[in-house]
């Protein structure tokens, strides 16, 4: 059989949870071994020479390398990666956007037989940047860790993440929302934990019939692509949990999602925004979000993902994972 090492460069700032999650997740469901490494900003001039330093492909050793951007996959140019060797090397990179970012290393051809990516129009980009055989592996969810979907939910909108100004002020957007009989919840309290942090957004998901969130190019920020509308975890955590989004979508959103998934509000004009949200609650049922989460674990659960990635690998599905893409498979029943 096989060993696999799962090396993982974390970003720095928050926001990434999801993805310390789908770290861990894969570790656990491939029987990998995991590394993590803290972003530092800036790779060695010793690991930016290896880029030039042919990969030995040798033995039963196979890896995967989980980066958050494109930069971080020089990172993986470490002495304990590259030696002995690995037969099979896959990178699966989160913010894939980021396609001018792309590592020296990962540009130079021979060091990864395969790219996962998360965006759909950029796979011919990346092919030709990296020689590699690119694939699509969008944005999921660990809908197993969103547990049972609570049918009664007492608050109409929970805020997530960033928001375009009209909807920033979280004491404002309350105090409006009561005009129009609607229970509004701010961010979730953030925790230094990634897992208990994670915990405190599903929480406030299970509770909420919408959450709020829009797309980066309504919504920009100084992280954020100036030109290019992608999915988050903000979109796949919140279906997971059975909430529907309600904001702008990206684009994105139409390949990866489907039609019900998202509501739209005016990013601009909080009253409107709020009128339509109050005809978006007033249509809701239970069934809603049972329905989200069913179509989220059919769609977007990370499982589904590490399928293809024991594919690429060319490694066999553990126990672990045949057993939890049962789960999977039968919830459409079990609903």
């Amino acid at each position: 059989m096989a060993r696999l090492d799962v090396l993982y460069i974390r970003a720095g700032g928050t926001g990434w949870g999801p993805v310390d999650e789908l770290a861990h997740l894969t570790a656990r469901l491939l029987d990998g071994t995991l590394t993590t490494i803290d972003d530092r900003g800036e790779v060695s001039m010793l690991r930016k020479a290896a880029a030039s330093v042919p990969s030995p492909r040798r033995g039963d050793r196979v890896l995967l390398v989980l980066a958050a951007s494109p930069a971080h996959l020089a990172y993986a140019a470490r002495r304990e990666q590259w030696f002995p060797g690995y037969r099979t090397t896959v990178a699966w990179v989160i913010d894939s956007f980021w396609s001018d970012r792309i590592s020296r290393f990962a540009r130079r051809r021979g060091h990864f037989d395969h790219i996962a990516i998360t965006d759909p129009d950029l796979l011919e980009e990346w092919s030709s940047a990296t020689g590699a055989d690119v694939h699509l592996l969008p944005w999921g969810a660990d809908t197993l860790a969103a547990g049972a979907i609570p049918p009664d939910r007492p608050v109409d909108l929970v805020r997530i993440g960033r928001q375009p100004p009209a909807w920033d002020d979280d004491d404002r957007t309350i105090a409006m929302a009561r005009e129009y009989g609607l229970v509004v919840e701010g961010r979730p309290s953030f925790h230094a934990d990634v897992r208990e942090n994670q915990s405190a957004v599903r929480h406030a998901l299970k509770r909420a019939k919408f959450a709020l969130a829009f797309s980066n190019l309504v919504s920009p920020a100084p992280y954020t692509h100036p030109t290019r509308e992608y999915i988050t975890g903000r979109w796949t955590d919140s279906l997971a949990a059975g909430t529907t989004v309600a904001g702008v979508a990206p684009s994105a959103a139409a390949t990866t999602l489907w039609p019900r998934a998202t509501v739209t509000l005016d990013p601009s004009d909080l009253r409107t925004g709020l009128e339509q949200l109050r005809r978006q609650v007033d249509d809701w049922t239970p069934a809603i979000a049972a329905e989200q989460n069913r179509a989220a674990r059919l769609r977007l659960d990370w499982r589904w993902r590490l399928k293809v990635i024991t594919s690429l690998l060319d490694v066999d599905e553990s126990p672990a994972l045949r057993a939890e893409l049962e789960q999977l498979g039968s919830s459409e029943e079990n609903a």
